[in-house]
């Protein structure tokens, strides 16, 4: 077990306890500290001396004069001065005390040692000496009033007084002494103060070191700034932060490198900061230089500053400067954008659900009232007295309604089944003109009964394709469905096939109404029909053909492109690539691009279609050039 010396513990408890005495107006500067520190240790140090010297002084003179009464009492005024810096921080109030003691002494023994001829008034030159060394002026002019008033005093002292010498001393001896005493004081306070003062450089200098350490091994960039925005001084971070050296940000290293439009608010937060001392927070783009390590290789990032005045002209001339902390904030902001995106999603979900709904409830309630009321009348009472041909239509009406509702079933399936990518999907060879013939056939007698022309034109190129045969029949037939849905009578549908490079466009185009411009932004939005209302539409349907239409493109990898106007019609062209076999590429919906048709409706060899908005996301279109109609015009992405 290791044996604590007494020469161990004593330096740290006179430590504690000279800590202890400092006032707390000087513990938070460590130079004033230092002062207060060395001020008290030479002072309660003259105390201890003068205490240990009275006992056998007074042994050897007996009972003490006046003047050595004066002289001790003088003695006892440094120790007066350490408590009262000890209870009010006043330094050259405690350096006046000490002084005035210091001066009695010189007097007391210039009284005891010939008066004004006495070479004990060359201490009086010490004072103002040991004064200056405080570092307080107004100690130093004090203390030299006290020493000039007490000079004074020895001078007259004699002649007032009437005093004798007490201590017959010669001059040749006493000059001497007393000079070579007063240079040896005068020399211990110039060592001494040297001393502390080394040492207050070398905790000064650890302290830096310290806090450039803590400064160096954060992430965040510190900077300090005058009140006009420049840099004094930055951290080491800068080289991690920015990229490049701190000494490169300094004056207006750093503003050149936040972002233009973030600059004036930059320079105004600092100044406001600088002029009424509230700290400031901003937020701005900064601009990094390739040194900067980021693992995402951003070269423009967000960044959110805070700052603070200090009252210190450590790093200019002027007395306020500004501490800045500037930290990376990208990734806060990129998660907010996304619980933005997730919340926008969430409502978007909950719009979906609610159309999906309405739009469904009415066309499943609409065909199920159908099918049991005439089923009711068909095998109620009143059906003795139906003729035939009446019973006919009710039965007719009961199948169409049944169809209907398949076919409602069918497309919520089909999307489902999609959507989690168990659609059995099969690539083959196909032929697009042979198929497209096959279900022209199918929509004939509904086209011919709506007083509707269905017409293939002839098609640009070969016509065989790598694709889901299955797939693209639905794919047609939802396409000519919705084109003889939304075209009036008299109108045309064609459709038509144009090899391209790269794929095989599909082009179903009407001569109907169109869509209105103000609409087109809304082909995303579900169960949306352009120029209705959310639940009021001209039509029957769920508004999912062409969401089904999008989700078997997507299967594809092809796109869909959408060209519509008032009275100018509307044409869908889908675009398949010639070989769809994708077995790794991800299940997405295919990319959707809208364009606004600015001439007229055209003419029968450009008809155009116009389609129910069903459920689908817009995005870019891969293969689809501009000009299939013969009309160039230009494409927007929908919203």
């Amino acid at each position: 077990m290791p044996v604590l010396r007494i020469t161990d513990v004593l330096p740290s408890l006179i430590d504690a306890r000279l800590a202890s005495l400092v006032h707390d107006s000087a513990l938070a500067d460590p130079r004033m500290r230092f002062r207060h520190e060395r001020f008290l240790v030479s002072r309660l140090a003259t105390g201890a001396v003068m205490m240990a010297a009275l006992p056998p002084y007074l042994l050897w003179r007996g009972v003490p004069s006046g003047i050595e009464a004066m002289a001790v009492a003088s003695l006892l005024l440094p120790l007066l001065g350490a408590a009262l810096l000890s209870r009010t921080g006043i330094l050259w109030l405690a350096h006046a005390v000490a002084s005035a003691g210091l001066t009695g002494l010189v007097v007391c023994l210039a009284g005891m040692t010939g008066g004004a001829g006495s070479a004990a008034a060359v201490w009086l030159v010490a004072i103002p000496f040991e004064a200056a060394f405080s570092g307080s002026s107004r100690a130093t002019v004090t203390a030299a009033i006290i020493a000039a008033f007490g000079a004074l005093v020895v001078a007259c002292a004699g002649p007032w007084l009437g005093v004798q010498p007490i201590v017959d001393v010669s001059a040749a001896l006493a000059m001497p002494v007393f000079v070579i005493t007063a240079i040896g004081h005068v020399a211990a306070q110039i060592l001494e103060h040297l001393r502390t003062e080394r040492q207050w450089h070398a905790r000064m200098r650890d302290n830096e070191a310290r806090d450039r350490l803590l400064l160096s091994a954060i992430d965040d960039l510190v900077t300090w700034h005058d009140a006009n925005g420049r840099v004094l001084e930055a951290a080491s971070s800068a080289a991690r932060f920015v990229g490049v050296a701190a000494d490169r940000l300094r004056g207006h290293g750093l503003l050149e490198r936040i972002h233009v439009a973030d600059r004036p608010a930059f320079l105004q937060a600092v100044s406001d900061v600088a002029a009424h001392g509230q700290p400031a927070t901003l937020q701005f783009r900064l601009h990094l230089d390739p040194g900067a390590e980021r693992a995402d290789g951003a070269r423009l990032i967000h960044a959110e500053m805070r700052a603070h005045r200090i009252e210190s002209g450590q790093f200019g001339s002027g007395p306020v400067s500004v501490v800045a902390v500037t930290r990376d904030v990208s990734e806060h902001r990129r998660y907010a954008e996304e619980l933005e995106r997730a919340r926008a999603e969430a409502e978007r979900a909950d719009e979906i659900k609610s159309r999906f709904l309405a739009n469904v409830t009415h066309e499943l309630r609409t065909p199920l009232n159908a099918i049991i009321g005439f089923s009711e009348v068909l095998g109620g009472e009143g059906a003795v007295t139906l003729g035939p041909e009446r019973a006919r239509e009710y039965a007719g009406i009961i199948g169409a309604s049944g169809r209907h509702l398949l076919d409602v079933v069918n497309s919520l399936l089909d999307m489902s089944r999609i959507q989690s990518g168990n659609f059995d999907y099969a690539p083959e060879v196909i032929d697009a003109d042979a198929l497209v013939r096959t279900c022209c056939d199918l929509m004939k007698l509904r086209a011919d009964s709506a007083g509707i022309s269905l017409v293939q034109m002839p098609a640009q190129g070969a016509t065989e394709i790598t694709a889901d045969a299955r797939a693209c029949r639905q794919i047609l037939i939802n396409l000519l469905s919705n084109a003889v849905k939304f075209t009036p009578r008299n109108g045309r549908v064609e459709i038509r096939l144009r090899r391209t490079r790269t794929g095989l466009d599909i082009t179903v185009a009407d001569t109907g109404s169109g869509i209105r411009e103000a609409d087109l932004p809304r082909i995303g939005t579900p169960f949306f029909q352009g120029g209705s209302g959310d639940y009021k539409r001209m039509h029957e349907g769920t508004g999912l053909g062409l969401s089904v239409v999008q989700g078997l493109v997507g299967l594809h990898g092809g796109a869909i492109a959408i060209e519509s106007a008032p009275e100018a019609g509307t044409s869908v062209t889908v675009t398949l690539p010639l070989d769809c076999r994708r077995p790794d590429a991800p299940i997405a919906l295919a990319p959707v691009t809208t364009a606004v048709r600015r001439t007229a409706r055209p003419a029968a060899a450009a008809p155009l279609l116009r389609l129910p908005l069903g459920l689908f996301e817009a995005g870019p279109v891969a293969g689809h050039g501009e000009g299939e109609t013969g009309i160039a015009v230009p494409l927007k992405r929908s919203a």
